[in-house]
């Protein structure tokens, strides 16, 4: 037996859970028509092979028409999900991990124009922010089906095998009749704190009374939502306390701040910059005043950190979900005392991300999280060791030596810089984005076990890549910025790299032309407006930074709202102009003809890279697939046709201007098969 408090079995009422770590749940929007098809079944399996005690499913299935999904909900107010989620709960429990899902009726969170078209119920009439429908207060034939779909929904998990099921009370439907802030009803559902909570109390109630005590009911539920006016500490600690006395519930999942806007939300679950564990105390302080079994996440992004959550007391089971998209095997490998090996989660947020702008979550540097069918996260080995050259140690290239290590080749890495890293290695230089290092680090380590050889400082040049008389060549040289996109002046701007490298200092009065709406823009501007300068952020889209996506875009308002920032959307930057010791910024519109004139005395262009891909073409005529990629074969998931000579392949932004989860995403799919 381990002494590790992570590894100790744990005791929730009749379930034996074999140690303290969960997948909270969370909603990878993996779902087939609302059903948890073959994807969602591996993505949760993988987890649950590896040794994690518990997966959670479903963040916020739905349980009635009106609450209609937002990010892929699961629709469990559909007799056809039994059999669906009874296939993945007994794959699991075969795997050993016990099975849980999150019942929710969204309420505001949702909109009234998504599939059929019903009104949005609410507590309120006021609007949420983040999903902008005006909700129609509850009417009592509302109220007496609402609890009915609860109750069907938790009977139909029942059927289908599951070990219990959690209900969503935080910023959901019973969270906006539990907060003062969201309900303007009046008795009995209205008012005092026992009135409010009458409809969560009741549908607890009808639930148990319908499906017994053999499954286990947890709360998820907001305790303070950190605003003037809603609930506070105290009345979450009565509201914690109502659960417990009531004896319908048989833990607590805590939550903190609210989630009705991204800058909310992103206090309840931190992107990288932000401090880790930031509720782990306060979660703490609940179990200890409330007296329940007490299960908590909020970015635990590492073991450590998990370990003392366990051993001070402070919870009785740790919710990895982030680190858990990063390695599904995080349990296994602390089992087999091989924790360096863990991929760390940097905390970019790409997965929720990508969920609330309606798209599948994703890790930013393990694409096999949600393509465990078509992309296993083991590597297998070659039939055949063969040599393979990489030029480029930027995360493309690495990840393309590390699985070309993974299957037993011989490896050489070609490097220009000292260092490897590439873009991820000038991101990282900004503090806030610092753990983006660990996407290099990683690979660097598990290279570096594997025996590849890396030769940094080296222009590789075609003749130095056929000396080694290579089987396959991976060019992954990246991209330099793109600036000269202009009429006139190209000569007079300079690049978000030159800016972010501290190879240019930064001016007084500066315009950051952002054509790419990506993270570079937003760091430049942050740094230029943090040394005392005027910052105008223009774009010619309708919107600014598209790529960053709303919970990331938090900390970067948060760090230039209150200085010299401007924003300017639906305007180009057409020409630039020297006047006088200033520069002459013409500014156009895609919507009309306009001609427009600003002074600035700094112009920066952000316009993504153009590939820097020399090598390739002067190897292509030697190589024996002239670089062509079988695109039916990448697909699928299959070699490469088989060719006279070395073959060439070129991955990330050697190809084009991407982001960094497509060139990892190259260099997995296609040297998995090589």
């Amino acid at each position: 037996m381990s002494n590790d408090p992570l590894l100790q079995p744990y005791q929730l009422k009749h379930l034996t859970l074999r140690n303290r770590i969960m997948t909270t749940s969370h909603e990878p929007a993996y779902g087939d028509d609302g059903m948890p098809k073959d994807r969602y079944r591996l993505y949760h399996l993988e987890r649950a092979k590896a040794g994690v005690a518990m997966v959670m499913t479903a963040g916020s299935a739905s349980v009635s028409r009106d609450s209609p999904p937002v990010f892929s909900n699961l629709l469990v107010w559909k007799d056809e999900i039994v059999p669906w989620m009874k296939r993945l709960t007994d794959d699991c429990h075969e795997a050993g991990a016990a099975v849980m899902i999150q019942l929710s009726h969204l309420g505001r969170r949702t909109r009234w124009d998504k599939a059929d078209w019903l009104p949005v119920v609410s507590s309120t009439t006021d609007r949420e922010p983040a999903h902008r429908a005006f909700p129609k207060p509850v009417e009592d034939w509302d109220i007496a089906r609402i609890i009915r779909d609860y109750v069907e929904a938790a009977e139909r998990m029942k059927e289908a095998g599951l070990d219990g099921i959690e209900i969503m009370c935080h910023g959901h439907l019973l969270d906006q009749f539990m907060s003062p802030l969201t309900n303007s009803l009046d008795a009995p559902y209205g008012g005092s704190l026992e009135n409010r909570a009458r409809l969560t109390m009741e549908i607890l109630a009808a639930i148990r009374k319908r499906i017994g005590n053999q499954i286990i009911i947890g709360m998820r539920y907001g305790v303070d939502e950190m605003e003037p006016g809603g609930i506070d500490i105290e009345e979450g600690v009565a509201i914690g306390k109502m659960f417990r006395d009531s004896g319908l519930v048989d833990y607590l999942n805590i939550n903190r701040s609210r989630i009705h806007t991204d800058p909310a939300m992103t206090d309840l679950i931190p992107v990288q910059g932000m401090r880790s564990a930031p509720h782990l105390d306060f979660a703490g302080r609940i179990k200890a005043e409330v007296g329940m079994p007490t299960l908590h996440a909020a970015r635990i992004p590492d073991v450590a950190t998990a370990r003392h959550a366990v051993a001070t007391g402070q919870v009785d089971m740790v919710g990895m979900t982030r680190a858990h998209i990063a390695d599904p095997h995080i349990v296994r490998k602390i089992v087999e005392g091989r924790e360096h090996d863990i991929r760390p989660c940097v905390g970019a947020t790409y997965c929720l991300d990508r969920i609330y702008q309606g798209g599948m979550a994703l890790c930013i540097h393990n694409p096999s999280t949600g393509r465990e069918e078509t992309q296993p996260h083991d590597i297998e080995m070659a039939a055949a060791k063969k040599k393979v050259v990489v030029v480029g140690a930027g995360p493309a290239g690495l990840e393309a030596a590390r699985v070309a290590a993974e299957r037993g080749h011989s490896v050489v890495v070609f490097e220009a810089a000292g260092q490897a890293g590439g873009q991820i290695r000038l991101t990282a230089q900004s503090k806030r984005r610092a753990e983006m290092i660990g996407i290099v680090d990683w690979r660097l380590a598990q290279c570096t076990a594997k025996g590849v050889e890396f030769r940094f400082n080296t222009l590789a040049e075609a003749a130095d890549v056929l000396a080694e008389k290579p089987d396959v060549v991976v060019i992954a040289t990246g991209g330099l910025p793109k600036t000269d996109i202009l009429a006139a002046g190209n000569d007079l701007v300079v690049s978000t790299w030159d800016i972010l490298s501290g190879d240019v200092k930064p001016g007084a009065n500066v315009l950051i032309y952002d054509d790419a709406g990506d993270h570079a823009a937003l760091q430049a501007a942050q740094l230029i407006a943090e040394s005392g300068a005027r910052v105008e952020v223009m774009t010619r889209d309708r919107s600014f930074a598209p790529e960053v996506m709303g919970m990331n875009l938090v900390p970067y308002m948060r760090a230039l709202q209150d200085k010299a920032v401007t924003f300017t959307v639906t305007y180009k930057l057409d020409a630039v102009e020297k006047a006088g010791n200033q520069l002459k910024a013409v500014i156009g519109s895609d919507y009309m003809k306009l001609d427009k004139t600003a002074l600035y005395d700094q112009v920066v262009v952000n316009h993504g890279t153009q590939p820097l891909a020399e090598i390739y073409f002067d190897l292509k005529p030697h190589s024996g697939n002239k670089g062509a990629v079988d695109y039916d074969a990448l697909i699928a998931g299959t070699p490469q046709p088989v060719v006279e000579g070395f073959q060439l392949f070129r991955i990330g932004d050697a190809v084009e201007a991407r982001n960094t989860h497509a060139a990892i995403y190259d260099a997995l799919r296609l040297v998995r098969t090589v």
